[in-house]
């Protein structure tokens, strides 16, 4: 079958061809054959992926479309959409994974014949993953007729004969009164059928060559991570060093439950058990699809995952889980208020309206066995909010709620404020003594998009956590943690933020702390003075260069260009696009992958390719080793053809950065192969790159100033108000 179906935008087409999307309008201008748009609008036409495919060869432009650039546009332009595409590849993806055989017995022959023999093929991967009785049972007895026929039948299920992978079960043989609320709910995974997956064809067979280059789950986390980043407004993401941080703070567990699932990232970040059962339910079918075979791909695990509105309609009404890791909806007030007033969840009380987080919590707790441990994402408000003081003042005097985290901002989506961790337990006695434990990592905060200090916020919070939970409290840690008596904290307010209950720091670190720190910025002013470069002669002409483009050095072997953003065998720093953009060290993380990561050398120019800004950094000796991130290119330059400082100086030239760059309605991306720099001889290359080196050790000066000043001000400031710095 021709891949006519799949359409790709002009977007799509520069990044097949490796230029800018001006070059894109030019050839549509210039060229009477180039493809005639197939679908899209006027201002934002799409065409077919086969056409174009065909005329950027015939035009000598492309070789070879790559192979990850070529499944993703299949997938980007799937006739019924991304999501549905995103599941057909990710079911095809688990059958590869488990029976390749299989798969390579379906896959041979058309397009037609694949279409009719995979539903029964998929039925023999997904019913054991899934669980519970077959999966569209007639789409065997369809696939067997089709292939005798060679064209695909669909014959009604039979009766009494689901239609899906994977009906949640009753867990443990328990009865619960809130049975009535699932029968709204429908499991996440549907068994495609044949005409459904003959659209997808081309995608599948191109998917199948992705696994065997990157392995059936990278392939998947491949695909699933270009479309979260292409929809980052549909999506409320949980970055992934807070996962594995919640994952941390609940412990091992063989039965654990996400219902408000997303795209599966606290369940992921859990230490798989041979054992081990997962619970999943999310109200978007989408996102419960796709984390029911994510979490397959990535676990042998028993996965049960359902779609549904969790409160109304759960699906797992009889669970009893060893933990719960959530991150719910915030602010949601149409959570059901009116029609659960007199669900049996509520133990604590009833929440009110504008408390959905404390449904949530409750909710929890409910699916909990006795002794099992609850991890939520809350927003700020709810540990304040007079509304729900009953419920938390309950919490609290049952022992149910153990650690309140206030998380840095810039931790998750919203960025803007800093989140709390819930840490919750169900009791399966009532404390003598009961005392929580508040944190507060608010310190860690760094500036701009790279997040908090992860691995400061990390330390602090599981060796707090570690030591209350063995004991039962905790000595207090100045400005950081403490464990109070919940008899205090059972006022008229019951407000159970961290900050208001947390002394600051012994006033006399506080005051040598900020006489560092005053020292450490009159170095540094003294050495911004020593290395502001001397005033410009303004009396030299303009040379007029001979110049060139990176993507002419890359293709003449002057320079190796690479892009970031996967994960290797083995942990090592990561370096951010904001830790280039700041010049900081390397502080991310990338999910471990069975892709080399590429690791960055001394000599290397790195650049971010989103944002606008003209920046390059020369990779140096802290800095060489660490993991290149995502949103980066990396230019490795031969040092008897480039001088690393030249290349990176003028790579950071305004309008070189203006003349590479497209423009989307929400960002700004850099097109590093068009940036260009003059053609000089190796000894003048290293004259100007001598000049921007000095430039660099200037403006790394004068960050480490403002940071030194702003932290001088903002201490002298508590300093004052809080009583440990004296006015006079």
């Amino acid at each position: 079958m021709q891949d006519n179906a799949t359409e790709v935008t002009a977007a799509g087409i520069a990044r097949l061809a490796g230029v800018g999307r001006a070059a894109v309008s030019n050839w549509r201008r210039r060229h009477a054959d180039f493809p005639k748009p197939v679908g899209g609008t006027e201002t934002s036409p799409s065409f077919a992926l086969a056409e174009v495919e065909a005329w950027l060869r015939k035009q000598g432009k492309l070789a070879e479309v790559p192979l990850r650039e070529r499944v993703w546009q299949q997938l980007a332009g799937h006739p019924e959409g991304p999501v549905t595409a995103l599941t057909h590849a990710g079911c095809v993806l688990l059958l590869i994974h488990e029976r390749p055989t299989v798969w390579l017995e379906v896959s041979s022959g058309s397009d037609e014949r694949l279409a009719a023999m995979l539903p029964g093929a998929l039925e023999q991967v997904l019913v054991p993953r899934f669980g519970a009785g077959a999966v569209n049972a007639s789409a065997a007895v369809n696939a067997a007729v089709a292939v005798n026929s060679q064209s695909p039948v669909n014959l009604p299920p039979r009766a009494g004969t689901p239609d899906v992978v994977n009906t949640p079960p009753p867990v443990h043989g328990v009865n619960s009164p809130s049975a009535v609320h699932a029968v709204n709910t429908s499991p996440a995974v549907h068994t495609p059928t044949g005409p459904q997956l003959l659209p997808s064809a081309p995608l599948l067979r191109g998917a199948a060559e992705l696994a065997a280059d990157l392995g059936a789950r990278q392939a998947f986390e491949f695909l699933l991570g270009r479309h979260l980043d292409a929809n980052p407004r549909q999506y409320t993401l949980t970055p992934t060093e807070l996962a594995g941080l919640m994952a941390d703070l609940a412990g091992p567990a063989r039965t654990l439950l996400d219902p408000a699932c997303g795209t599966g990232a606290l369940m992921r970040a859990v230490t798989s058990r041979p054992d081990q059962e997962l619970y999943a339910q999310d109200s978007a079918p989408d996102l419960a699809a796709l984390t029911a075979l994510r979490l397959a791909l990535h676990t042998r695990a028993t996965v049960r995952a359902a779609a549904g509105d969790t409160l109304r309609a759960d699906a797992f009404p009889d669970l009893r889980a060893d933990a719960v890791l959530c991150h719910p909806p915030f602010n949601e007030r149409n959570w059901g208020h009116d029609e659960l007033a007199y669900d049996p969840r509520w133990e604590y009380g009833f929440p009110a309206r504008n408390e959905s987080e404390l449904a949530w919590v409750q909710h929890a707790l409910a699916r909990l066995r006795d002794g099992g441990t609850a991890v939520l994402l809350m927003p700020p408000a709810a540990a304040s909010r007079r509304s729900g003081r009953r419920i938390r003042a309950d919490l609290l005097r049952r022992g149910a709620l153990r650690a309140v985290v206030a998380l840095p901002i810039g931790a998750a989506p919203p960025y803007n404020i800093p989140l709390h961790l819930w840490v919750l337990h169900r009791p399966d006695k009532a404390p003598a003594q009961p005392e929580v434990l508040l944190v507060d990592t608010g310190q860690y905060a760094t500036e701009g998009r790279g997040g908090p200090d992860w691995r400061a916020v990390r330390e602090v919070v599981l060796e707090a956590w570690g030591a209350f939970d063995r004991a039962g409290t905790l000595q207090e840690r100045p400005g950081l943690a403490r464990s109070l008596p919940v008899i205090d904290l059972l006022d008229d307010d019951v407000d159970l933020a961290p900050a208001r209950h947390l002394p600051p720091p012994a006033a006399a670190d506080g005051t040598d702390a900020l006489t560092a720190v005053r020292e450490r910025l009159g170095d540094t002013l003294r050495l911004t003075v020593e290395l502001t470069p001397p005033p410009a002669d303004p009396a030299q002409p303009a040379p007029r260069w001979p110049f060139t483009t990176v993507g002419e050095l890359a293709r003449g072997g002057a320079l190796v260009m690479r892009t970031g953003g996967n994960g290797g065998h083995a942990r090592v720093p990561v370096l951010t696009d904001h830790d280039v953009l700041a010049g900081t060290a390397p502080s991310g993380t990338l999910p471990e992958s069975d892709e080399e990561a590429v690791l960055t050398e001394p000599g290397d120019v790195v650049v971010p390719v989103l944002g606008g800004g003209a920046v390059a950094r020369v990779i140096d000796d802290a800095t060489g080793g660490a993991a290149l991130g995502r949103n980066l290119v990396l230019l490795r330059p031969d040092p008897t053809a480039l001088d690393p400082w030249f290349l990176a100086g003028f790579l950071r030239g305004t309008a070189n950065n203006r003349q590479a760059s497209s423009y989307a309605s929400t960002a700004t991306r850099l097109d590093v192969r068009r940036l260009q720099l003059p053609r000089l001889a190796l000894d003048e290359q290293r004259r100007y790159g001598a000049r921007f080196r000095a430039l660099d050790e200037f403006e790394r000066a004068l960050r480490r100033a403002n940071r030194l000043g702003d932290q001088l001000v903002r201490g002298m400031y508590d300093g004052l108000t809080d009583g440990t710095v004296a006015p006079g």
